[in-house]
């Protein structure tokens, strides 16, 4: 399936990191984010991809441009400026890298690539979130159900340590250091989409977690694939320093390729 990943935010709750470079950009061990997002699909056998660009769109595609080049090993002859490439250990993916305007919010995005997406199920999702859901078990579960478009259900991690009690005299049981929260689910993103949702969105301007999902709900053309595992969003320099703990300890659990 081809995948859409939305990449044109300003990423205003993430200044620190996105005065220069998008969002999407922001590297967890040495790589983009988004790197991470796309060998996660990779890894499920998605390897064609679908990127709406929007802020600092230029970035994004003088990596892809230069993506060969600097994975390689280079021999350059100084003379002649010839360059051999060797080992360039690239990854046999497909980018379209679509510029979908500075303003354009989230729905518009989608509705400006539809072109590229033809009358297929496809796959979307946002360029600053990683999971280690089953992209296998997620379309399985779309095809079962038959609706427009399934959304996957995440617990947010929660922001402090929780403590389980006793109640009648306070005897701690378990502590767990920032676990998933164990109640409340949220829009994690990673959808699965028939391109009948396209007409749903009528213009650059409309958000596509509002009136587009909202129809949806209405029209019981929306399911939810509830992921209890890892989710974790990069909104803050918090988030981007905990995700690069994760990587930088081995126990990314979002790294499911080799």
């Amino acid at each position: 399936m081809k995948v859409v990943i939305l990449c044109g935010g300003f990423g205003t709750r993430l200044s620190e990191q996105t005065d220069l470079r998008p969002k999407p950009m922001v590297e967890i061990g040495n790589r983009p984010i988004l790197w991470h997002i796309m060998k996660h699909y990779a890894h499920f056998g998605h390897k064609e991809f679908i990127i709406a660009l929007g802020y600092k769109s230029e970035v994004i595609k003088r990596y892809f441009l230069d993506y060969n080049v600097v994975q390689s090993t280079l021999t350059v002859h100084l003379a002649s400026g010839d360059v051999l490439r060797r080992n360039t250990g690239s990854e046999d993916w497909t980018v379209h890298l679509i510029d979908t305007g500075l303003n354009t919010s989230t729905g518009g995005r989608l509705k400006r690539v539809a072109n590229l997406l033809g009358r297929e199920t496809f796959l979307f999702t946002y360029g600053d979130g990683v999971t280690n859901v089953n992209v296998d078990e997620l379309i399985a579960f779309h095809r079962r159900h038959g609706k427009l478009a399934t959304v996957t259900a995440v617990h947010p991690a929660a922001r402090f340590g929780a403590i389980i009690m006793q109640e009648e005299d306070g005897q701690v049981l378990k502590f767990a250091e920032k676990p998933q929260a164990s109640e409340g689910w949220i829009n994690g993103g990673y959808f699965v989409l028939e391109p009948g949702v396209l007409d749903y969105i009528a213009g650059d301007d409309m958000p596509w977690e509002a009136e587009p999902l909202d129809r949806l709900v209405q029209e019981n053309q929306l399911v939810a694939y509830r992921h209890d595992d890892f989710w974790q969003c990069m909104d803050t320099l918090r988030d981007v320093k905990l995700l690069e703990s994760l990587w930088q300890d081995g126990t990314a659990p979002w790294k499911m390729w080799d």
